[in-house]
């Protein structure tokens, strides 16, 4: 009699067994402050630069928004003004995932040595990895461009399509922050678990795949630290713990993901 397969929790059930997982990260500051303080160092410096940027986007929203609808200057001003209201909260919606996106990218290169010993710290915790792959330099930093590159230009089609639908009144307005942090919150575990999945030989494709076949779980750690990076100063302490929470829900979605996956072969 053959036997049917378990059936997963449902997706509220996942979603916040991954939000855990952040939890479980920030526990890792209490328990180990030196290491995630030298994590926080490069939150830090990003932070700085991006909140600059921010605030000088932020003063030319309403510039922006006009030259995108010359077509509403013959408008009568209510309808002129709620159209350009509309299309900045759709312009801010797609420029706050892109840089939330960035800034991930940009922390996790500059403390890229910082945050790959948090991983290591927790896999060694955790059990360690069988068999762990090491990658010489120049094919990781490569193989590490290439899956940016193809993220980045993923997530610039996902910010337009959230700036298009931001024209559409009220729907934009309720769909554009959903749809902005689900798609913020999948980038971000893509890159928070890439030190983990690179030590075990899974590449881009590998990892999309492993991640997706519990994306409730994924969503559950990315979404709620997408949504803490927009808290001021917040994402210095969320990011070393992000990168923490991104090692164990890489190795739970290694533990369900065949062997056959793995992109590249261990060293030696």
């Amino acid at each position: 009699m053959t036997q049917l397969a378990p059936r997963l929790p449902r997706f509220p059930a996942r979603f916040f067994g991954g939000t855990r997982l952040l939890g479980a990260g920030l526990k890792m500051w209490i328990t180990d402050p030196r290491i995630m303080l030298l994590g926080a160092i490069p939150a830090l410096i990003v932070t700085a630069v991006y909140v600059g940027l921010i605030a000088l986007l932020a003063g030319h929203l309403d510039g922006l928004a006009a030259a995108a609808t010359p077509f509403a200057d013959a408008w009568g001003e209510s309808a002129r003004t709620a159209l350009r209201a509309i299309v900045t909260l759709a312009m801010l919606a797609a420029a706050l995932l892109i840089f939330v996106y960035t800034f991930t990218t940009a922390t996790l290169a500059i403390g890229s040595p910082f945050y790959e010993r948090i991983s290591r710290k927790v896999e060694a915790r955790l059990g360690g990895i069988d068999s762990p792959v090491e990658l010489p330099f120049w094919k990781g930093l490569w193989r590490g461009i290439l899956d940016a590159a193809r993220i980045l230009v993923t997530t610039l089609g996902v910010a337009v399509l959230l700036l298009l639908t931001g024209f559409i009144p009220l729907v934009g307005q309720t769909l554009v922050p959903v749809l902005g942090a689900f798609a913020g919150g999948w980038f971000l575990a893509l890159e928070l678990t890439a030190f983990a999945f690179e030590a075990r030989g899974y590449g881009g494709t590998a990892k999309r795949r492993a991640l997706a076949a519990d994306r409730a779980t994924t969503l559950g750690l990315g979404v709620p630290t997408y949504l803490l990076f927009f808290v001021p100063l917040a994402a210095v302490i969320v990011m070393p713990a992000a990168v923490a929470g991104g090692t164990m829900l890489a190795r739970r979605a290694v533990e369900h993901t065949p062997a056959r996956t793995r992109e590249v072969s261990p060293a030696g």
